[in-house]
């Protein structure tokens, strides 16, 4: 950090200078009451993004559904108009930043503002990373980390604008904490939309507006079909988003893990409750299985032991 001259510079312990958005106290009492408060939702069509609006859509919420599927928005269309919940469909692709803004002023028209944004579109790739491509990182950072930010920068605005307070929900994955070998693109993408969310939390508190990042395990959607989408521009020439945990198809190593992993695959329908909840509640994280924090513990020593190391090589170097 540079100064200027004339200026003192105070020395204040890190622990009290950063404000931090794992201590916040619970500030999301105005989404307590979500009925009649509007979402929307990319990637809204299908998987944890359609039980998403059904869960918003059932709690009286009203709900706009963004997906660049018009085939899949139309089956959606259909289900949410045989009942009297308040849903407008939109097709968009995330990465465009014109057709994100344009979803927005249609959602505005429709429903006159924006509370909760969840920004969920997303899409995988799989093998090691010596075997990825431009196009795969490409494609996949523009939509999970590009569609994020675009997410942000289209809603934001308009919610601190009206002043009834928000959330923004952004679907990463326990890819966001832990290393999974062959998801070396997928993984970085989520690592950065977990520490976007945690920033986001500290700067939007003020506003009134709250912030949870989705971290789900292996949950029944379609993200091992994301490849359906992918542009024409952007294809490899291997077909890396059929491999997405490829491992748990193929009579391969750890064949066996990785089936019962998948056997135990949650329904969607429960993730969309636990996310209207954390909403709610303005809970950070959302993790949808808590039986992989196991691992995030085996990380979190593994960076707990290195500090020890590196605190005890400054010692005995008097650095």
């Amino acid at each position: 950090m540079s100064t200027k001259p004339g200026v003192r510079h105070e020395s204040i312990p890190a622990t009290e200078r950063i404000e931090s958005p794992f201590n916040q106290k619970e500030t999301g009492e105005s989404m307590q009451d979500v009925e009649g408060k509007v979402a929307f939702i990319t990637g809204g069509a299908s998987g944890m993004g359609l039980a998403m609006a059904r869960s918003f859509a059932a709690a009286g919420m009203k709900v706009a559904i963004a997906d660049i599927e018009q085939a899949a928005l139309d089956v959606v269309a259909k289900e949410f108009a045989e009942s009297n919940a308040d849903v407008i469909t939109l097709q968009v692709d995330v990465t465009d930043r014109e057709a994100m803004e344009n979803a927005a002023r249609a959602t505005q028209e429709a429903f006159g503002k924006v509370h909760v944004v969840c920004n969920n579109a997303g899409v995988a790739v799989g093998g090691t990373i010596d075997e990825m491509s431009y196009e795969d990182w490409d494609w996949v950072t523009g939509v999970n980390l590009d569609g994020v930010v675009n997410g942000i920068q289209v809603f934001t605005d308009r919610i601190k604008a009206h002043g009834e307070g928000g959330h923004f929900v952004n679907t990463a994955s326990m890819a966001g904490h832990i290393a999974i070998g062959g998801l070396s693109v997928y993984t970085a993408t989520k690592f950065a939309v977990v520490g976007i969310s945690e920033t986001m939390r500290a700067d939007l508190e003020p506003h009134g507006i709250g912030v949870s990042v989705l971290c789900p395990g292996v949950v029944d959607t379609g993200i091992f079909d994301s490849g359906r989408n992918r542009p024409e521009a952007l294809q490899s020439e291997t077909d890396t988003a059929s491999m997405v945990l490829s491992d748990a198809r193929d009579e391969t190593a750890g064949f066996e893990d990785m089936q019962n992993l998948l056997a135990g695959a949650l329904d969607p329908a429960v993730v969309g409750d636990m996310v209207l909840h954390a909403i709610r509640e303005n809970d950070l994280y959302i993790f949808t299985h808590p039986n992989i924090q196991a691992i995030t513990d085996k990380r979190a020593g593994a960076i707990n032991s290195a500090f020890e190391k590196w605190r005890a090589y400054r010692q005995e170097h008097g650095v």
